[in-house]
Formats: structure tokens, sequence, C-alpha cells
């Protein structure tokens, strides 16, 4: 008798992670054709891209810091990712030739490219502008050939330190620079990346390190609340 009084709620249940799950594939689906559009069909790019014109989006602190389509989220579960490993920040994918998309400073901060790095330079923010209390860090990789040839402006040559940027500083040009494993598609990725409260960034690699770039840049960035192309817009908190 009490199994029979549960199959309701079972069902139910089952229903309800069927539906989710439907909207999760159907998501991913949507997302990963205009991805592939991007890459297949450059007429259609015009509508996939966001525009970096060194302004930030009304209320945000952030600057897009490069221009082009942001094929891939923050907390993105697409391939390569997963839900197990989420990709750390957002990926924009530029229209134009390898080494000439520029890429800008999001914010003001102090600059640090240590001396392996060939494709990425970080940026301290001593202050959080969106929590006072706290230090943040931005980064910005892939600014590099396949073969590791940097794209990085030469006045952040590797092994600099702490070097002093303004918010819109040119930092380098987007490449396809995949760590020597292979090449990957022209971008940027760019993250906001957690203090680890000793004055050291921390692995940007783990999601659990960096922070939705959303509220800092005025856009719906967060794969779990994302639709459309992402735009300025007023409210950039993700419910899920």
């Amino acid at each position: 008798m009490r199994l029979t009084r549960r199959w309701p709620l079972l069902l139910a249940a089952g229903a309800g992670l069927f539906a989710c799950l439907g909207v999760l594939v159907w998501r991913q689906a949507r997302a990963s054709q205009e991805l592939i559009r991007w890459f297949t069909r450059p007429s259609s790019r015009a509508n996939l891209t966001t525009r970096a014109d060194l302004q930030s989006c009304p209320g945000a602190p952030f600057i897009l810091p490069s221009s082009g389509f942001i094929g891939l989220l923050w907390a993105d579960t697409r391939l390569p990712y997963s839900p197990v490993q989420q990709h750390s920040g957002i990926d924009i994918f530029g229209d134009g030739e390898v080494g000439m998309v520029p890429v800008h400073a999001a914010f003001d901060g102090y600059l640090t490219r240590l001396s392996g790095w060939k494709s990425a330079v970080i940026i301290r923010h001593p202050q959080d502008p969106l929590d006072s209390s706290r230090q943040i860090w931005t980064y910005y990789a892939h600014m590099a050939d396949e073969a590791g040839n940097s794209f990085i402006v030469d006045a952040f040559p590797a092994g600099s330190v702490e070097m002093p940027v303004e918010g819109g500083a040119l930092l380098g040009y987007q490449g396809v620079y995949n760590g020597g494993n292979g090449r990957t598609g022209l971008h940027l990725h760019f993250s906001v990346v957690r203090d680890g409260g000793s004055g050291r960034f921390l692995n940007e690699t783990e999601i659990d390190n960096t922070l939705d770039p959303s509220p800092y840049l005025g856009m719906q960035l967060n794969y779990a609340c994302s639709e459309g192309v992402p735009r300025c817009e007023a409210n950039t908190e993700c419910q899920y």
C-alpha cells in the first residue's frame, strides 16, 4: 500500500528530472549550434559578435577586454568541459586574423607575466570594485600563435611583475596557442580569479577559484542562466 501511494510522487519527480534534462539538452544544442555557425558560416558572425568599445556596460566596473563571439561561458559544461570540470571563465572568439584582434585590460591594476608565460598575463586589482573587502585578479590567455610566439605587447615582457596598467590599456592580441598541445580556435580566455589570501592568485583552471564575471561586465555570462548572445543588461543575477 505504501509503495502504491509513493508512485505518484516518484512519477512526478521523474517527470521533473526529465523536463530539467530536456531543457539542459536543448540549451546545450542551441549554444553549440551558435558556436558551430561562428566557425563554419563567417557571414553569421556580425549577429553573434559582442563589440568591445572600451566602454563598460551601464553600472558595470569592467570593460569587455576583446571583441568577438562570447561562445563559451563561465561554468559552461559543453565539450571540452563537463559538469565535473566546468569552464572557469569566458572565451571570446575574435573575427579576424591570428595576432590581429586587440585585447585590453578590463580594469586598472598591476600586471604580472610569469617568466614561463608565452600567451598569458594576469592583473591584480587591490580592491574588488564589487566588494572592497577583498583583492581579485583578471586573467588573459591564448595570446600567441600555435608555436608559442607571443602576441603580448613588448611593454610586458616575460618576467614582468606588478606593472601598473589602466583599464583599456592594450595588452596584446588574440591567438591560437594551446599550451603546446596543438592549436585552438582564435580567441581570448578571460577570467576573474580569487586571491588566496596571501596576495597571490589561486589556480585559475579550477572554477571554485574564480568568480562569475557577469556582474563585473554587466552581461549574463553564467552558463546556467544565459540566453542568446551576451549583451549589456541591468540584471545579471543568476538564479538556478
